[in-house]
Formats: structure tokens, C-alpha cells, sequence
């Protein structure tokens, strides 16, 4: 590990271009040893209309449990589908293009599960792929991008915004994007922090080792005198004391979580699909062996994971 941290520059401007009830987590339990079939990929030449469908959700593994539990919290009459790509995680250090690619089957599994609308629970692949996804599939589509870019642009006091996440979405330069269409004089400073994703995902969170990590990567962002952080990743934030810690009081974090789930109770009102009465259900699909994921989903879920379904790939 380098011995000082680099520095960062402003980016340049882009062009515009419950429950407290809690839902219950259905257990889905496939055969021993035995993977679930896929169905054939292909998108619904109609919009599903029924308020009753589930609402698709995918990550490229358990950060997008994060967005998953506050969809859950605000939404508890909605049934969830969630696909982890696990297979092909991270997504973080993939080509744009192999993202993309990703991010369309992803879809096409989901949605031959029925679902009335989508939510891209991943940074990496709603930097590059919302455009693909809103043209080939016929449902409403949610980011993580837009609604954590929109609350940054609420909390910022002096006009100083950073965006840490993996190196894909820091250099898709999406966040940079948002922010400036919502605020053309923002001051934007980003930083890729992909050692963040291993320590959540093994749970060093509050350690010397995570402490270390955290003034490497974020030391040159607090000498900027950003006052808002935006977490532009979905695994961020389990690390979010160490990293207030680092940045100190004065700086504003932002976790796109709760965000993201106003986005999609806005736009099921909108599109007339939200679901007013009765139990939600989550239901858990990955695409590589499912005990990683159960073992470390509850960390982002708050709550047990029982079980997960693989699809074959």
C-alpha cells in the first residue's frame, strides 16, 4: 500500500448530455446440487400493467441489498424480486461494454419473472447501461445514480461535492454528469476507492485495517474542502462510520439507498403501479453457488437471508 495518498483534482464539467413491519423474506429452496433453468432471454413487447407484479431489483452481488432493505422498509406491500450476478462480480473493474452486456441479461431474466419495473441497484452498471436497459425493455427503470446526485445537490452548503466509488463508475464519469445537470456550477471532486467492496464484504468495517484504507483514499478529498460525500457504491455503506470518521463533521455523507427507494415509490405512483395492500415477499436469485451469499447478505440486508436461488448461466 503506497505511503501517501494521490491527489484529486476538480472534474471537469461534462456536457448535459414496517417494514417496522418488515417483508417477509420467502425461502426459495432449490433441489440439492441442482441449479435453476433459465428461461430464454427475450423483452415484453408491452409494459406490465398489474399493480400485484413484483418489482425487479439486481446488483452484481449483495451491496445491492443495501437499496433492497430501504425498498422494503418504504414499500412493504410490494413483492421483490433481487438477482446477484455473483458469478461475474465485480462489476467494478469491467469494461463499459461487458457491463452493459451484463446488465441486459440481467434484465431479461428478470423480466420473464413478470415484473412491472426495474431498479439498477448496482453504480457500475447504472453508469453505463440505464440508456440500453430504457430502450430495449418496456418498463419503468431506476438508477442509484440520479437520486444520490439529487440529495448531494440538496445537502451541499459550499458548493463542494465528492463521489467515491469503484473504478468503473469513477471512470464512466456518470456521477460528474448528474450532479452538473442539476447544478452547473458544482464543484466536483471524485476518487475510486475499490478496496472498500472486499472490507465490507468480510466484514472489517471498523478495524485499523479499514481506518488505514479509508485516510489513504480519502484524505486529499477532506484537503478539498468538499462538504457533502456522496457513497457511489452500494457496499460504501457498511463503511460508513470510518469513513465519517476520516472526512470529520463537517462533511455531509450520502447513501443513495433511501433515495433510490423515494425514486421508485415516485415513479410506481406515477405509472399507476404501486401496490396498496397486503404482505411483500422478497425473493433471492444468484448466479453462482448461493452460500457466500447467504452467509454475507444479512450485513446488507439487517435481516437473516434463509436462502437464494441459482439460475445457470
Amino acid at each position: 500500500m503506497p505511503s501517501k495518498a494521490p491527489s484529486v483534482r476538480p472534474e471537469e464539467a461534462a456536457s448535459p448530455q414496517r417494514p417496522s413491519r418488515r417483508a417477509r423474506v420467502s425461502a426459495h429452496r432449490p433441489s440439492p446440487g441442482k441449479a435453476a433453468p433459465r428461461r430464454p432471454s427475450r423483452a415484453p413487447s408491452v409494459p406490465v400493467t398489474d399493480p400485484t407484479a413484483a418489482i425487479g431489483v439486481f446488483d452484481s452481488g449483495v451491496g445491492g441489498l443495501t437499496v433492497l432493505h430501504a425498498i422494503a422498509e418504504l414499500l412493504p406491500h410490494e413483492h421483490l424480486i433481487y438477482l446477484g450476478d455473483t458469478a461475474r462480480y465485480p462489476y467494478g473493474t469491467k469494461s463499459a461494454d461487458t457491463v452493459r452486456r451484463y446488465a441486459l441479461e440481467n434484465t431479461a431474466f428478470l423480466a420473464d419473472k413478470g415484473i412491472k419495473m426495474l431498479v439498477v441497484a448496482c453504480n457500475s452498471a447504472a453508469a453505463v447501461a440505464l440508456d440500453a436497459l430504457a430502450e430495449r425493455f418496456a418498463m419503468p427503470v431506476v438508477g442509484v445514480i440520479e437520486p444520490g446526485a439529487l440529495q448531494a445537490v440538496r445537502q451541499t452548503r459550499n458548493g463542494k461535492v465528492g463521489v467515491i466509488g469503484t473504478d468503473a463508475t469513477i471512470a464512466s464519469g456518470a456521477y460528474t454528469r448528474a450532479l452538473k445537470r442539476l447544478r452547473p456550477d458544482l464543484e466536483v471532486y471524485t476518487r475510486a476507492c475499490p478496496l472498500f467492496v472486499p472490507l465490507a464484504e468480510e466484514g472489517w468495517v471498523d478495524n485499523d485495517v479499514a481506518h488505514s484504507t479509508a485516510a489513504l483514499y480519502l484524505t486529499s478529498l477532506r484537503r478539498s474542502r468538499i462538504d457533502t460525500l456522496v457513497l457511489g457504491c452500494t457496499h460504501y455503506p457498511l463503511l460508513k462510520r470510518v469513513i465519517g470518521e476520516v472526512m470529520g463533521t463537517a462533511v455531509t455523507l450520502v447513501d443513495s439507498a433511501r433515495t433510490t427507494a423515494e425514486a421508485v415509490r415516485d415513479t410506481l405512483e406515477r405509472h399507476g403501479l404501486a401496490r396498496r395492500r397486503g404482505g411483500g415477499s422478497v425473493s433471492f436469485f444468484v448466479t453462482d453457488v448461493p452460500d457466500r451469499f447467504v452467509k454475507v447478505g444479512g450485513r446488507f440486508m439487517g435481516q437473516k437471508v434463509d436462502s437464494a436461488v441459482r439460475i445457470e448461466r
